[in-house]
């Protein structure tokens, strides 16, 4: 299914069905539980009822995929969406008094690159091969070797480090399938789903990450699957979403993986070219932390 068209049709389910809940950032949300978008990949799946942050997206998947877990990179290109996250204020009510400003500590990236290895701030997972589960080259490998195993499964989710991180993961677990001849299909669990500004996000960079899997490894990028559990819109977003889904979706834009890299931690933005993404103005979403 198109992208607009499953994203609306899940903005409506949960503004219809959703239960009025407290939450932990104490905004309140609808949330319903157990949904399914099954979106394709060609053209890409960028939403065009309102603009979505591409550089952003961009960016944080090649900074998970380099396993770096110092925000300030991402803020020094421009891209913020950590910065609530990773303040010192919310830090030290973790307990995280040790960490300097702009820590995430063990998040997304570093559990792809090197699982549960023990953790120090400033330390990239890719600086040192010492106690380093490589999940992204041993499913890399895999797919490589043995494509059609059951066992292409990368997880975010380490109940042991979750009290290093500034954030448990949202979506933790990702799988990859491929479809002969060579299409290559992924499927992302999904805990918590912040419907308003984070969904979108998360389906462009999946459809990115596969894109970058499916160059590299000579395929084409087939579909992307996300299951998520706890599908919520908070309560200040309501507005901004029903103006978003009365509006007419663009055509999707394509995209272009310029080059190809052995291995995906070597992509930079300059490999990655957005064509033809045209969409309504940005809503403007406050984000609950």
């Amino acid at each position: 299914m198109n992208c607009d068209e499953a994203y609306a049709s899940l903005v409506r389910d949960v503004l219809s069905n959703g239960q009025r809940r407290q939450d932990r950032t104490g905004t309140g949300t609808l949330s319903v539980f157990g949904r399914h978008l099954r979106i394709g990949l060609r053209p890409f799946p960028l939403l065009t009822t309102k603009r979505v942050f591409w550089r952003g997206v961009v960016e944080e998947l090649l900074f998970f995929l380099r396993g770096e877990t110092d925000t300030t990179v991402l803020e020094d290109r421009g891209v913020k969406i950590w910065a609530l996250n990773t303040r010192r204020e919310h830090l030290d009510n973790l307990g995280l008094t040790s960490y300097p400003e702009g820590t995430a500590g063990p998040i997304y990236g570093y559990q792809w690159r090197a699982y549960n290895r023990p953790y120090t701030p400033g330390l990239s997972a890719m600086e040192t091969t010492e106690h380093r589960v490589d999940q992204i080259a041993s499913v890399m490998e895999g797919l490589r070797r043995d494509p059609y195993s059951r066992r292409h499964i990368i997880t975010s989710w380490n109940p042991l480090q979750i009290p290093e991180m500034c954030l448990p993961p949202c979506h933790m677990t990702v799988q990859f399938y491929v479809r002969s001849p060579r299409v290559l299909d992924c499927q992302m669990y999904q805990r918590s789903s912040d419907v308003g500004l984070g969904l979108p996000f998360n389906i462009a960079s999946y459809g990115l990450l596969t894109y970058l899997m499916a160059t590299t490894l000579d395929m084409e990028p087939g579909e992307l699957s996300i299951c998520i559990g706890d599908c919520h819109i908070y309560l200040d977003h309501v507005e901004a979403l029903q103006e978003q889904i009365s509006r007419d979706p663009f055509p999707l834009p394509d995209l272009r993986i310029t080059a190809k890299k052995q291995n995906l931690e070597e992509y930079t933005s300059s490999d990655i070219q957005l064509d033809g993404y045209t969409c309504h103005p940005t809503i403007s979403m406050v984000m609950s932390a």
